[in-house]
């Protein structure tokens, strides 16, 4: 007969296509019976945080809700960092984990019910009776709420006989937010009249605009307007016309285009929260610009928000268009009156720095941007380097770009998102981008990397010997430099003892076996790791706001 963990797996795995984690006594059982079903694919990472990430990534990349796996006690405390992560990013997903039998914890046990509270994800416990029930209700939550949701089998119940598996209804699906209301729609029709009237208007998408599959009619009220358009980190490559884009805004943004965005009048933000990031710590728009912002938060997210509709943005953006098309406006004539491409240029860096004789990262990755496949899918850790990829690698819309861990503002869980990216993406090539400090916190699934990207990875290392940040923050006000520093690690060493093709890079020149690489028939070549030596005296430009408003704060 069918086990309660058979009841999970066959009922987790009719609604989702991957599995990632790592195998313990705790699940053990789940792990045998989702082996035996037809539906899902286990991939199994070499750290229990990277089972997690790796679902987190596979949604970003897909917009499928894919699920995870650990053990309990240690297996489940090492997810936890992950586990933030995904509920700051508002990343659906299941985690499912062994946990303490029936009869309570064992000498080893901790309280995990608690612990996923913690940091802000729900735990959702099967029996012998409703294992199947309670796994669509977990998946249910999941998709309802936007947070991962743990589902949790005790010990003792595990391998339990538990009858046929029974036939459960599947879960809701939540329908877009639509508009309601009197004064929403009030709030719409004035937003219309101010952009009918708007001499320079500017669309900004966020990653809940591409959640929303709005970029088509974004477009088409971009078009509408005459609006430039613009972009959060998580939104790129929403707007469907390039030509009028600016790129990202905030500190990963050129600084001519912010300078554009400051002379809009009216600014109506579609899905994105609005961090102080993104608003450059309340110096991107103007005292005297009209910012409007579409969400489906209860409320607007920022105080430089003039007017809020909330609401989900495709269909907000439709109902803009249809007040437009009845007061009979015309577009504004502003973009077509600036050249926008010289203002979206970034700083191409020096070469080599001649202080230290590094590499410039500015350099590096405007020379990665020219060599580059152009079905890249970015993955990125969290670090100093963060800007680079943002500043000077293009990609097509927002599943080609993530960054897993900046919502809590964590590093180390680079390598494990090649693999969820890897099985969203099977045609892509996967670019990871990750630092030293962060890259050496995930060096367990370098091996994950390798092996589930294969020809189609490519790693990218920013190896500058330092926790960088650190530096850039620490090391200005005088701080002792020695726990910052990190002895120079060979990470193409190490990438080629797991089978990979490891390359130094100490000089521009080095960069073109990537041309070379891809080149080569993708089943000839192996998974990309470029070792780029780089300077650690060249500051970020999003990181010189972060320095300036925290002196200003000393101060």
């Amino acid at each position: 007969m069918p086990t309660v963990s058979a009841h999970v797996a066959r009922t987790l795995a009719a609604h989702v296509d991957h599995v990632f984690g790592v195998m313990g006594n705790g699940n053990a059982w789940f792990l045998d019976a989702l082996e035996r079903t037809t539906y899902a694919t286990f991939t199994a990472v070499r750290h229990e945080v990277g089972g997690v990430v790796a679902a987190d990534a596979h949604f970003r990349a897909s917009n499928r809700l894919a699920a995870a796996t650990a053990t309990y006690g240690a297996g489940f405390t090492n997810t936890l960092t992950a586990l933030a992560e995904a509920v700051q990013a508002q990343v659906p997903l299941v985690l499912v984990v062994g946990d303490e039998p029936t009869s309570g914890p064992r000498p080893w046990g901790v309280d995990q019910i608690a612990l996923a509270s913690a940091v802000g994800a729900r735990t959702y416990t099967v029996g012998r009776t409703d294992a199947a029930a309670t796994t669509v209700i977990a998946i249910e939550h999941a998709l309802a709420y936007r947070v991962p949701t743990v589902l949790a089998i005790p010990y003792d119940v595990a391998s339990a006989d538990a009858g046929p598996v029974p036939e459960v209804p599947a879960p809701a699906a939540p329908a877009p937010l639509a508009p309601d209301g009197a004064f929403t729609a009030g709030t719409i029709a004035a937003l219309a009249r101010r952009l009918a009237a708007a001499e320079r208007p500017l669309l900004v998408a966020g990653r809940g605009a591409w959640l929303a599959g709005a970029g088509d009619v974004l477009g088409a009220l971009a078009d509408a307007t005459g609006a430039v358009t613009a972009t959060t980190a998580l939104g790129r490559g929403v707007f469907p016309n390039a030509r009028f884009d600016l790129g990202v805004t905030g500190g990963f943004g050129a600084e001519g285009a912010m300078g554009l965005v400051r002379e809009a009048d009216v600014a109506v933000v579609f899905g994105a929260s609005l961090n102080q990031f993104t608003m450059r710590f309340g110096d991107l728009f103007a005292p005297g610009t009209h910012v409007a912002q579409v969400d489906v938060a209860p409320a607007a997210t920022h105080p430089h928000v003039g007017a809020f509709v909330r609401g989900d943005a495709a269909l907000v953006a439709g109902a803009l268009l249809d007040e437009l098309a009845e007061l009979g406006a015309r577009p504004s004539g502003w973009r077509e009156r600036v050249e926008l491409a010289p203002l979206r240029a970034h700083e191409p860096g020096v070469g080599t720095v001649a202080a230290d004789g590094r590499l410039d990262p500015r350099s590096v990755a405007a020379r990665l941007a020219e060599l580059l496949p152009e079905d890249r899918v970015v993955v990125s850790d969290g670090g100093h380097f963060i800007g680079w990829a943002n500043m000077y690698w293009p990609v097509a819309s927002p599943d080609r770009m993530m960054m897993v861990g900046t919502a809590f503002q964590s590093i180390g869980l680079g390598f494990p998102s090649v693999a969820g990216a890897a099985a969203a993406k099977p045609g892509s090539t996967i670019v990871l981008t990750t630092g030293d400090g962060g890259g050496l916190m995930a060096i367990a699934d370098l091996e994950t990397a390798v092996r589930t990207a294969g020809g189609r990875g490519v790693a990218v290392v920013w190896n500058d010997s330092a926790y960088g940040a650190e530096v850039h923050v620490y090391g200005r006000m005088g701080l002792a430099e020695r726990p910052m520093r990190i002895p120079e690690a060979d990470f193409a060493g190490l990438a080629t003892a797991l089978g990979a093709e490891g390359v130094v890079v100490r000089e521009l020149s080095d960069l073109d076996r990537l041309a070379g690489w891809a080149a080569e028939p993708v089943a000839e070549r192996r998974f990309l790791l470029l070792d780029c030596r780089v300077s650690d005296t060249v500051t970020a430009p999003y990181q010189e706001e972060i320095l300036g408003v925290n002196s200003a704060t000393i101060d």
